[in-house]
C-alpha cells in the first residue's frame, strides 16, 4: 500500500480518523518560498468540523504545526513535515462496525484487505478526515502556483440534492462562493440547497452533489500524451478524495450527445493570443492544457453515515442483521469538500509544472 500521491511534487499522508494526529510529508517544494503556518491554516479552516449547524459537529481546531522543511519563514528545500493534532474523536460508537459493516463504507474492505488489522475507530486510513493532509499539501501548492505563474484555483457548490447553481461567470463565482454557508455563489439556488439539506437529516438520511473547480492562466503546453496525461492526473488525483464517485473535465459527458461540428473547439486569435471559441475540452486537449480555463467537475456521493435503519450483515454469525449508525455525521459532504477539491488540483497542476521545469528548484537566490 502507499499514501504517496504525485512525482516531483509528491505528499505522503500519515495518520487515521481517531489516532494522535493526520499530517503530511511534503516532497519536492523549491527552496525560498516565503511561508507561514497562518497561510496552512487559512486553508484548513474552510474544512474543518463544526462550522456550522449544516456539517459535523465534532469540535477540532485543526491547527497546523509546521514540523520541520520551513526555517526563518522560508521552505529550505527538504521534506516539509505539518501535522494536526486530533482533539475530539469519540471512538465508543465504532467497535461494532469490525463485525458489522456499515453500508456504504470500507469497514468490509477494509477489514478484507488488512486481514483485520485495520483501525477501525472512524473509518481509519478511510476516514476523510485524512483529506487534513491533501488540504495542507494543497496550502503550498496553491501558493507556488499564484506567486510563481499566476494560477489561479477556485472551486464552488454546482449542485446539492438536484438542486443546481446557476453560475453567472466564473469571476461572479469566485467572488461570491463563500456568502453563504453552502459555498455556492447562486444565492437563490443556495437557500434551496440548505433547506434539501435541513429536510435530509431531519430524516435521518444525507445528500450528494456536485463541485466545480476551476484553474485560469494556466498555460497553454502543460501536461503530456496517453498515460501521463494531465486530466487522467486530475481524475486519478479526484479519487483520493473519500466520497467522490466521478470526474468530468470540461463538459464532460454532455460531449457524448454532441455533434463533432457543436463539441470542438475553434480557435480564434484574440489580441495576438491564441484561444479557443468555446471551451467544452475544459482547457485539456489530448492530455496537455490549451491555456484555456481548466474545468473540472466532481461528483460525490451522499454521507454513508445516516441514522436511518439500514440492512446489513454480521460477518461472524452470517446472519442480516439492522443496523442503526450513530455519532456526529455531515448530512452533506460537499461545502466542507471544496477546499479539498481545490487542493488536489493544486497538488496535481504542480507536480505537472514541476515535471516541466516551470519553476526553478530555488526561488529568489541569495548566494
Amino acid at each position: 500500500m502507499t499514501n504517496i500521491l504525485g512525482e516531483h511534487f509528491t505528499l505522503t499522508s500519515f495518520g487515521e480518523s481517531h489516532g494522535k494526529c493526520v499530517g503530511v510529508i511534503v516532497n519536492g517544494c523549491p527552496a525560498g518560498l516565503r511561508l507561514k503556518e497562518s497561510e496552512i491554516q487559512k486553508e484548513l479552516d474552510k474544512r474543518k468540523p463544526g462550522t456550522s449547524i449544516l456539517v459535523t459537529q465534532r469540535k477540532e481546531s485543526d491547527t497546523v504545526e509546521i514540523m520541520s522543511g520551513v526555517f526563518e519563514g522560508y521552505t529550505t528545500g527538504a521534506p516539509i513535515c505539518m501535522i494536526v493534532q486530533n482533539k475530539d474523536a469519540d471512538s465508543s460508537t465504532y467497535e461494532k462496525f469490525k463485525n458489522i459493516p456499515r453500508p456504504g463504507h470500507s469497514d468490509y474492505t477494509g477489514k478484507k484487505r488488512f486481514g483485520g488489522y485495520n483501525d477501525w475507530r472512524g473509518g481509519g486510513i478511510f476516514s476523510a478526515r485524512t483529506t487534513v493532509s491533501l488540504v495542507m499539501a494543497g496550502a503550498i501548492a496553491k501558493k507556488l502556483l499564484s506567486t510563481m505563474l499566476n494560477i489561479d484555483i477556485f472551486a464552488y457548490t454546482l449542485e446539492i440534492g438536484g438542486i443546481r447553481a446557476k453560475i453567472k461567470s466564473y469571476e461572479y463565482a469566485k467572488k461570491h462562493r463563500y456568502k453563504n454557508l453552502i459555498r455556492c455563489p447562486d444565492s437563490i439556488s443556495s437557500k434551496k440547497m440548505e433547506e434539501k439539506i435541513k429536510q435530509v437529516r431531519s430524516e435521518g438520511d444525507s445528500v450528494g452533489g456536485i463541485i466545480e473547480c476551476i484553474a485560469t492562466n494556466v498555460p497553454p503546453g502543460l501536461g503530456s500524451p496517453n498515460y501521463n496525461s494531465l486530466d487522467g492526473s486530475l481524475s486519478a488525483a479526484m479519487h483520493t478524495v473519500p466520497a467522490v464517485k466521478g470526474v468530468e473535465i470540461g463538459i464532460g459527458f454532455n460531449a457524448s450527445r454532441m455533434k463533432g461540428s457543436e463539441n470542438n473547439d475553434s480557435f480564434i486569435l484574440n489580441n495576438g493570443k491564441i484561444i479557443t471559441e468555446t471551451n467544452n475540452s475544459g482547457g485539456i486537449l489530448g492530455g496537455i492544457t490549451t491555456g484555456m480555463p481548466i474545468v473540472i467537475r466532481v461528483g460525490l456521493k451522499p454521507a454513508s453515515s445516516i441514522s436511518k435503519e439500514q440492512n446489513t450483515l454480521n460477518l461472524i454469525k452470517k446472519t442480516q442483521t439492522k443496523l442503526i449508525v450513530k455519532g456526529r455525521h455531515d448530512p452533506c459532504v460537499v461545502p466542507r469538500a471544496i477546499p479539498i477539491i481545490e487542493s488536489a488540483t493544486a497538488v496535481t497542476l504542480l507536480d505537472h509544472v514541476l515535471k516541466q521545469s516551470l519553476i526553478p528548484t530555488v526561488i529568489n537566490k541569495r548566494f
